[in-house]
C-alpha cells in the first residue's frame, strides 16, 4: 500500500500524519522549496500546523511525479480552485490501479460543478472517492476523536478508502451518496460565514442557532434539486460538518464572517489570510444554482450580496428577520 498525499496545507498535513501514524509509507507533495526545507528540517509545519510533530515515514518532496507515481492511494488536499491545474500535471501517473480522494470541501466553475466529477472528467481511468465529515486539522493532528465519511459510487473503493484511514481516533463510515456528501462539505461553509458574521455583531446563541437550523434547510434544499438524498444532510457531512465549522475557532470561513460582522472589508479580511475559506467561491457558485433551479436560499442570497455587493451585515440580517411569513417545514404545512 502506497500513497501520496498532494497538498501540505493544514488538511493535508494532518492526514498525512494520521497514517504515518499508522506506519503506512506516504509521500507528502509540498508546493514551496522554501517550506519544504522547514519542514524537513524541524520535522513541523510551522507555516499551517505548528502544533504536531511529523513522523520520520512521511517521505516530503515536491516533485509530483514522485508523489503519485505508482501509489496505490492519491489524496488531493488542494483549494477547489486549484484542483484542475494539479489534475491536468498529475493524471498521467495514475491509472486503473489509482484511488483519487479528494478532500477539498468546495465546488468548482462550469458543468463540472462537484469536484469528484472534475477529477473524473480529467482522470477517467481513475476510480474516486470523497472525504468529508467535522473534522478540523489541528485536532486531527492532535489524535483528538472524531469521525468522517468517505463516499464513492462504487462500495469496493468506499470501503478501501474506509480501510485506509480508519484509526483509534479516526472513525470512517460509508456513503454512496456522493452527491450529498460533496455539497453537505461545500455549502455549510456558506452557512459559517453567516455565523461568524452573528458573532461579529455580538448576537447571541439564539440568532445562532436559528441560522444553522435554516441554514441546513437551505443546503438540504439545493441537495435534493442536485440528486442528493435527504438523509445525508442529517448525517457527519450535513449537520456534523455545518455544526462544527460554525462554532470553532478553527473555522476560517466563520472567521471571515466575524471580520465582515466588525466592518473589515473582504479584501482587507482575505489579504491577511495564509489559507483559502471556501465559501467565499463556494457562495457565488451556490447562489448562482439557486437562481438556475429556482431553489429558495435566502440566507445564500444575503451572504452573496454581503460578500460581492458590500451590503451592510446589519441589513442583511435584517432583511432575513422580515421576509414574509411563511410555515417551517414544507412537507408537513397546513393544508
Amino acid at each position: 500500500m502506497k500513497i501520496g498525499v498532494i497538498g501540505a496545507g493544514s488538511w493535508g498535513t494532518a492526514l498525512a500524519v494520521l497514517l504515518g501514524r499508522k506506519g503506512l509509507p506516504v509521500s507528502l507533495w509540498v508546493r514551496r522549496t522554501g517550506l519544504l526545507e522547514k519542514i524537513g528540517k524541524m520535522r513541523i509545519n510551522s507555516d499551517y500546523l505548528p502544533d504536531v510533530s511529523i513522523p520520520e515515514n512521511i517521505r516530503l518532496t515536491n516533485d509530483l511525479e514522485e508523489a503519485v507515481c505508482r501509489k496505490n492511494f492519491v489524496i488531493l488536499s488542494v483549494p477547489s480552485h486549484a484542483l484542475v491545474s494539479i489534475m491536468r500535471e498529475i493524471r498521467d501517473f495514475t491509472g486503473r490501479h489509482t484511488i483519487i480522494i479528494n478532500t477539498a470541501k468546495g465546488l468548482a466553475e462550469g458543468p463540472d460543478m462537484r469536484l469528484s466529477q472534475v477529477i473524473t472528467r480529467l482522470a477517467p481511468q481513475s476510480r474516486v472517492a470523497v472525504l468529508s465529515g467535522p473534522n478540523h486539522a489541528e485536532e486531527v493532528g492532535r489524535l483528538l476523536p472524531t469521525a468522517s465519511v468517505v463516499a464513492s459510487t462504487e462500495e469496493a473503493v468506499a470501503e478501501k478508502v474506509q480501510d485506509l484511514f480508519m484509526a483509534p481516533t479516526f472513525r470512517v463510515y460509508t456513503s454512496p451518496d456522493i452527491i450529498g456528501v460533496e455539497l453537505g462539505g461545500a455549502l455549510k461553509n456558506i452557512i459559517a460565514i453567516g455565523a461568524g458574521v452573528c458573532d461579529g455583531l455580538n448576537y447571541g446563541d439564539n440568532t445562532k442557532a436559528a441560522l444553522l437550523t435554516r441554514g441546513l434547510v437551505e443546503i438540504t434544499r439545493l441537495g435534493l434539486a442536485l440528486g442528493a438524498h435527504r438523509g445525508t444532510f442529517s448525517g457527519l457531512t450535513g449537520m456534523g460538518d455545518l455544526f462544527v465549522t460554525c462554532a470553532s475557532r478553527h473555522s476560517r470561513n466563520r472567521y471571515v464572517g466575524m471580520m465582515l460582522g466588525k466592518d473589515h472589508s473582504l479584501k482587507e479580511v482575505t489579504s491577511a489570510m495564509k489559507m483559502v475559506a471556501e465559501g467565499i467561491r463556494t457562495t457565488r457558485i451556490a447562489y448562482a444554482l439557486s437562481q438556475k433551479h429556482s431553489v429558495k436560499m435566502p440566507i445564500t442570497r444575503e451572504i452573496y450580496k454581503l460578500l460581492f455587493l458590500e451590503k451592510d451585515p446589519q441589513q442583511a440580517v435584517k432583511n432575513l428577520m422580515q421576509r414574509q411569513k411563511t410555515h417551517e417545514i414544507e412537507e408537513i404545512a397546513f393544508d
